[in-house]
């Protein structure tokens, strides 16, 4: 058996600093993709991004679950013998996923195009297996060096992923090679990292590796059986609450309605990404320790209350600004796109400070909870997206948007309530936000103002 070091509780300062790490690779990343954004959209038309959302949704959907969430369960083991068992278990599970989607895929691609209501999605669906395969080892990779803290290495791989797949869009674009340009960068983008990541775990030679057994897969596998047999389902719910309807108005909706939301969704997710993302793998890294210390529930506000401080405001910001400058930014096609970004902000405000929290969930073993929680959100906006599409077709977009700040809303209360953070607490963190928000919201107003006067010299 190999000796480990006992786990040191992570000071408030290396938090900040390890936060730090992982948004300076999150910033530089995301600037790129929001940088060639305004060239991709005069690359691309909204029909091609339309092709990339369904795409995209369909590789989200099952790549989230193709581990069958051991990828999650990598951080909470007390010894990294047991971790690095439940790694191998997550990156066989992913091989075998990616090969079971194969085989409907390259017997009937055009059947399983036909019944999406993209035709032009026929001759790229085999790509999805192996970006399945990509995205979910990347996925079981990250967790591995989240647990080892190895935070600047996640980062450059995030940094990797996005020149990569930014170049790879740009460059067949100018070359015409549409959508083919843009499928190829977004898998590059979403699983790249799992090759950076991946060669660096075998090229350090760790020893831990040479612990990796059948035997010790088989009681890891028994030890965490609670995340397929609960997590699996409530991933699939997650990632399907928010793709299938997305799936379902590129079927259903007049025009690339669905290539508005993928650009919509594409902007808003930078400012999410930045500090979200980065937090929510830092939260797992730390709660498991806190939960045992019998901190979570502070921990937890604590972290709300700078979600609250550091988020809030840009997606405000974005609300404002989105409506006047997607056509100066992306081309007048684009307008649909900014206005749309107005009804999804408060969605995205949910969701920016639910999401990194709702680790908490699995951290203290209310995994039935938490898909109990998956399963509503995925009802609530698969029906909603149903029933408008079939009643008001021209608003189906704006009423997944609200379906998603009921969704996420619900999450929020329940992962607050289940780790018992105090009304109290979570009042103070808004207060404390306020003047941020109203300074993001001046900015954004003379944003606009601004915006409004160059519109009118240039008539």
């Amino acid at each position: 058996m190999i000796r480990e070091k006992p786990q040191v509780m992570p000071s408030s300062h290396s938090f900040i600093r390890s936060v730090g790490v992982l948004m300076s690779g999150t910033v530089i990343a995301h600037s790129i993709t929001a940088l060639a954004l305004p060239v991709l959209s005069r690359l691309y038309s909204p029909a091609d991004f339309s092709v990339l959302a369904v795409f995209s949704g369909l590789l989200s959907v099952l790549s989230v679950a193709a581990c069958l969430r051991f990828d999650i369960a990598i951080p909470i083991p007390d010894n990294d013998t047991d971790a690095v068992n439940v790694l191998a278990l997550a990156l066989n599970s992913a091989l075998l996923v990616s090969v079971l989607i194969a085989i409907p895929l390259l017997l009937m691609p055009e059947t399983i195009a036909n019944r999406l209501n993209q035709p032009i999605l026929q001759p790229y669906l085999w790509l999805l297996p192996p970006s399945v395969l990509l995205a979910a080892s990347s996925s079981a990779l990250q967790s591995w060096f989240v647990r080892k803290k190895k935070f600047s290495l996640i980062a450059s791989s995030r940094v990797s992923q996005s020149v990569g797949g930014t170049g790879t869009q740009v460059g067949l674009g100018f070359g015409g090679i549409a959508p083919l340009g843009l499928l190829v960068g977004y898998i590059m983008n979403t699983g790249a990292a799992c090759i950076v990541l991946g060669y660096d775990l075998v090229r350090a030679k760790n020893r831990v590796l040479q612990t990796i057994s059948l035997p010790r897969m088989r009681a890891m596998a028994v030890a965490h059986h609670r995340f397929p047999k609960y997590s699996t389902l409530e991933s699939l719910s997650n990632s399907a609450a928010i793709q299938v309807p997305i799936i379902i108005i590129a079927a259903v909706a007049v025009g690339p309605e669905a290539g508005y939301l993928m650009m919509a969704i594409s902007v808003m997710q930078a400012p999410m990404a930045l500090v979200g993302v980065a937090v929510g793998q830092i939260y797992i890294s730390q709660a498991p320790d806190e939960y045992r210390a019998g901190k979570l529930g502070d921990f937890t506000s604590e972290i709300v209350g700078r979600l609250l401080k550091a988020g809030i405001g840009p997606l405000l910001f974005a609300a404002i600004v989105s409506p006047v400058a997607f056509p100066f930014v992306f081309g007048e096609v684009w307008r649909q796109a900014g206005q749309l970004i107005v009804w999804m902000t408060p969605w995205f405000i949910m969701q920016f400070i639910a999401s990194p929290i709702s680790m908490a969930l699995h951290v203290i073993g209310h995994q039935r909870t938490a898909l109990y929680l998956q399963i509503f959100g995925l009802i609530t906006r698969v029906a909603t997206v149903w029933i408008v599409g079939a009643l008001a077709v021209n608003w189906v977009a704006e009423a997944f948007a609200i379906s998603g700040f009921v969704a996420y809303l619900a999450m929020l209360v329940v992962v607050l309530r289940a780790v018992s953070v105090r009304f109290e607490q979570l009042l103070q963190g808004v207060v404390k936000s306020l003047p941020h928000v109203l300074m993001w919201s001046v900015i954004g107003t003379g944003t606009v103002i601004v915006f409004h006067a160059i519109h009118r010299l240039i008539r």
